[in-house]
Parts: structure tokens; C-alpha cells; sequence
């Protein structure tokens, strides 16, 4: 197959940009229930003490409606919580862990505005993080955004399990430069900005050459 369904991602970890930089056709999925712990509001990055969390704070819907929630949540109805300076942490996490990579300034210009901006989705954003990466790859893959649920998707492979933050899929990236490496070694399988800051215009090429995760799951 050459079409693959995956959900859009706070700057996704590597292994989802390997599965897109090696398929034509992209279907994100837009109709899928909230979850926690995913990629959905959180990424990884590399930092001078090791793996660092930075994680979006969310609205969930108990605190909307004032009632006992059920659990269930679309994805493209949450809300960014902005009572948190989140984008100020986040950028300045960033910064802090990045400014000596050899690419961070070359790209700095063209991401440090999502951090300004405050949107109200948290889908929205991640979408616009989504056209950063593209731009920043030089790619322009071939994207549909779903118009239901797909319950079991026929005619294109499913890599939607890929946004749980929890599981690794049997993905080990081929190590590259880190930043903070000499100090604590590589560290697999973080968010595509890290490989962007180190690699630059190698990034692409890299993800073309990875083993794909699992998509036995």
C-alpha cells in the first residue's frame, strides 16, 4: 500500500516523519476520541539533563460543561488551556536546549512565531507545527484530512497506534549527531525538531532511510 492513516502530532517523534517522508499519500485523521499520554499535546526533546517532556496543557471536558465527563473527547474539539504560559516555557525549553545545534538558527525565524500566536485547537496547532516540518523537509507529500471515523481502514495501511507517547513500535532511528550526546549518549526516537536542528537539510534523506515501526499492532 502506499497510503497510510496516522493523527497529526505536536511536532510528531521521528518514527511518524519516517513512516510520511516514506509514503505518497497521507490521511490524518480528524474524527478520532481524545486521549492522554500521546503525541497529540506532548513531544520529547533532548535536553542538558536527557529526555525532556514539554507537554500543552488541555481543557478537558469536565471543565467545559461543569459535568462528569463520559471520557469521550474529540481530538478536533479540545482546547489549548492558554491560562498557562506553556508557549513561553516551551520556546524557552527549546532555546535553552537547541541554540548550540548547527541548524536551530537557520530555522529559528520560521517557528518561533507558533510560539507567539495563541490558537484555540489544539488539532490547529499541531497542523500548522505539521506545515513547519513539511516546509523545513522540503516535502509536500500528498495529504487528505478524513471526513469520519475510519473503525477498521481499508485500502491504506493504519499508523494511527504511532501517536501513543508510551510504546517505542520496534523503532530505533539510526543515531545521529545529538547535541548533548557526549554527556548522556543517544537517545532514540525524540521529536522531529531534534533531528531538524542536528541535521538540517540531511533530515530528509534520513528519515527515507529508516527501518519503519511496527505496524503489526
Amino acid at each position: 500500500m502506499n497510503t497510510v492513516l496516522l493523527h497529526p502530532a505536536y511536532f510528531g517523534p521521528v518514527s511518524q516523519y519516517a513512516v510520511i517522508a516514506q509514503y505518497e499519500k497521507i490521511v490524518f485523521e480528524n474524527f478520532d476520541s481524545y486521549q492522554k499520554q500521546t503525541y497529540r499535546n506532548r513531544m520529547y526533546i533532548y535536553d542538558a539533563n536527557g529526555k525532556l517532556l514539554l507537554n500543552i496543557p488541555v481543557k478537558h471536558k469536565s471543565s467545559l460543561t461543569g459535568k462528569e465527563s463520559d471520557g469521550h473527547q474529540l481530538y478536533k474539539e479540545v482546547l489549548i488551556d492558554n491560562s498557562f504560559e506553556w508557549q513561553k516555557q516551551h520556546w524557552r525549553a527549546l532555546k535553552a536546549s537547541y541554540q548550540t545545534s548547527p541548524f536551530f538558527e537557520f530555522y529559528e525565524d520560521d517557528i518561533v512565531h507558533l510560539y507567539e500566536q495563541q490558537f484555540a485547537h489544539l488539532m490547529d496547532f499541531n497542523y500548522q507545527c505539521q506545515a513547519f516540518v513539511f516546509d523545513a523537509l522540503g516535502i509536500e507529500p500528498e495529504i487528505k484530512q478524513s471526513e469520519e471515523y475510519f473503525r477498521n481502514p481499508k485500502e491504506m495501511d493504519n499508523g494511527r497506534h504511532l501517536i501513543s507517547a508510551k510504546k517505542d513500535f520496534n523503532f530505533s532511528a539510526t543515531p545521529y549527531q545529538q547535541v548533548f550526546e557526549p554527556k548522556h549518549g543517544f537517545i532514540n526516537n525524540l521529536s522531529i525538531l531534534d533531528l531538524i536542528f542536528n541535521l538540517g537539510p540531511q533530515s530528509l534523506e534520513f528519515l527515507e532511510n529508516q527501518k519503519l515501526p511496527d505496524f503489526n499492532f
